[in-house]
């Protein structure tokens, strides 16, 4: 015999699946639709997006809850956890390649020898051209031109 559940347990299911609407309202139409949510659902989904009205918005999302009590919820949860960390660790990888940038502009040459080692496809003669010209800008307290350069070329060869 199974136990019906408490009114504090479904209040707390249904405020968990409102909590997972909102954020799958977040993510980007490309990832939505790659996700195979029911029609129904996705509508909801980019109806709340347009929506600026606060009251709108909350009944809006309690609308996506009911929805949401009638589908298997397990592999949407996978799916935005999956896309959650990915971009926790391009954010990571981001900041990673600034302060090797930020690290070589102010002088650290160890870093360079390392950068090469452990990506041996890079272009010494490239990356410390790069190098320079970033310092020679902080110096002269020009625009990050070659700083930006040496960024992005920092991202090519991690890749």
């Amino acid at each position: 015999m199974e136990l019906e559940k408490s009114r504090s347990q479904q209040k707390r299911e249904a405020t968990a699946l409102q909590q997972m609407g909102i954020r799958l309202a977040k993510l980007s139409p490309d990832q939505l639709s790659r996700m195979q949510l029911p029609e129904a659902l996705t509508a909801a989904i980019e109806a709340l997006t347009k929506m600026t009205s606060h009251g709108a918005r909350r009944r809006q999302r309690q609308y996506i809850g009911s929805l949401m009590r009638g589908i298997d919820t397990t592999p949407i949860e996978q799916a935005l956890i999956e896309i959650e960390q990915g971009a926790y660790l391009q954010a990571q990888a981001f900041r990673r390649i600034e302060s090797w940038r930020d690290r070589l502009v102010d002088g650290d040459d160890d870093l360079m020898q390392t950068l090469l080692s452990d990506y041996p496809d890079a272009d010494r003669q490239r990356l410390g051209q790069l190098v320079r010209s970033a310092r020679k800008e902080k110096a002269q307290q020009a625009p990050p031109r070659s700083a930006r350069n040496l960024f992005r070329y920092l991202r090519e060869i991690t890749t």
